[in-house]
């Protein structure tokens, strides 16, 4: 009985000495960045034409280096592969974003904020009418996209004492593109092809070099800022959380095909959803539509990495099955596999998702505001008792483990059963 008594507290000790040693490893990641692209400094992965691309039917390993040449979870290496994976998604997806331009002034006055960005000779300027809370700050903010909470309810952010800043998209490019003639063309000629979620993403960088411009007149928490949008602007929430490591809070919401969910496992269902090839062709370039269908499989990403660009900052995703089109399983799926990187860096908190139906489409249930303002209040407000593990969904017959149960084992197959 000694004996075991003696295995059975070190085997507590061990036990405990793993957890703190977790929790300590997770305490010292950081929850948002001071710039951009911390992957900035890496060379691009060499990116094959889609006939020299191998074929991965289940979804690709968030871990695995572009080159085919082993695979890594440890933090240290995370910048590097995330560059990797956006590098991917800006040739295949979505065009490049362009990088800070040089000139960038900006100014604060009468609650609007002026930027204006010079490149090629040609100027472009966004405006926004930004929202204060009373007191002298700094305070927190959250960009919403379209307006200052974007479609969710303004009440959460007023009642918590967030900014609202709206990014006005239309500034940037129109929602249905004509190649070449929006206001980003004037300055990139050469990137007439880029895809509007480079070209949105972009604006909204911008946008925050703005605020880190005028400190001095804008008292904005520049470590604590959110964005936020629903359905094609949930996409741009993606997008831009995914690219602007500044931004400490993604909330996107309902955004569907090219959003949270995932190509691979849209092109699966069999039901009508947003696919890959049954998206809008100004959203993305146009070469991108050279995976739909059958070739889909021959991506060498798919959207749980685009969510996993976020990490290790925060990212909620809101679905809503009742609109089959925003192929809310795929969603799920795909969630599920984005989450597997954050628990990795033993930060699952930091990822959460809710699809709950039951309403309209980007409309707020009551049933969901616990989980976004658990999100508000640990994110933005530094509330580290707030619950932000979230794992809301109607699918408890759905195996999303088949989709990813091969990384690791360099053989992307799907488990025999």
């Amino acid at each position: 009985m000694k004996t075991r008594s003696r295995i059975l507290v070190h085997l507590l000790m061990l036990l405990f000495i793993t957890s703190a040693s977790l929790n300590l490893s997770a305490q010292k990641i950081p929850f948002v960045y001071g710039v951009e692209n911390t992957g900035a400094k890496f060379s691009n992965p060499v990116l094959p034409a889609l006939e020299q691309l191998p074929v991965v039917e289940p979804l690709t390993d968030p871990f695995a280096w572009s080159d085919g040449k082993g695979r890594s979870t440890k933090f240290k290496n995370w910048s590097q592969r995330r560059a990797e994976i956006g590098a991917e998604i800006q040739h295949y997806e979505i065009g490049q974003k362009p990088d800070r331009p040089d000139n960038i002034t900006a100014s604060y006055a009468r609650d609007t904020l002026k930027v204006n960005v010079t490149e090629n000779g040609k100027t472009l300027t966004l405006t926004s009418k930004i929202t204060l809370p009373e007191g002298k700050g700094p305070f927190p903010a959250v960009i919403g996209i379209g307006r200052g909470s974007g479609s969710l309810p303004a009440e959460i952010f007023t009642t918590r004492g967030v900014a609202q800043i709206p990014f006005i998209f239309t500034q940037v490019m129109a929602h249905n593109q004509k190649r070449g003639n929006e206001p980003i063309n004037k300055l990139y000629p050469e990137l007439v092809s880029m895809g509007a979620y480079s070209a949105w993403s972009w604006g909204v960088s911008r946008l925050i070099d703005g605020l880190e411009l005028v400190q001095k007149d804008l008292p904005i928490d520049l470590k604590h800022l959110a964005i936020t949008g629903c359905s094609f602007a949930g996409k741009m929430a993606l997008y831009a959380g995914a690219f602007d490591e500044r931004i400490a809070l993604t909330i996107a919401q309902e955004s569907g095909g090219g959003g949270a969910a995932a190509w691979r496992v849209s092109q699966s269902l069999p039901v009508k959803v947003e696919t890959l090839g049954a998206t809008s062709h100004v959203w993305f370039q146009e070469s991108m539509f050279q995976f739909a269908d059958k070739n889909v499989s021959k991506l060498p990403f798919d959207h749980h990495e685009l969510m996993a660009m976020i990490a290790p900052r925060a990212l909620l995703v809101l679905g809503n099955p009742d609109f089959v089109w925003l192929a809310d399983e795929s969603g799920y799926v795909s969630c599920r596999a984005a989450h597997e990187v954050w628990k990795t860096f033993g930060i699952g908190d930091r990822f959460g998702f809710s699809i709950v139906a039951g309403h309209g489409h980007c409309q707020l249930p009551k049933s969901q505001y616990p989980e976004v303002e658990a999100y508000v209040e640990k994110f933005l407000l530094g509330n580290n008792s707030a619950n932000t593990n979230v794992t809301v969904n109607p699918y408890p017959l759905v195996d999303y483990a088949r989709w990813f149960d091969w990384w690791g084992t360099e053989k992307p197959v799907f488990p025999n059963n």
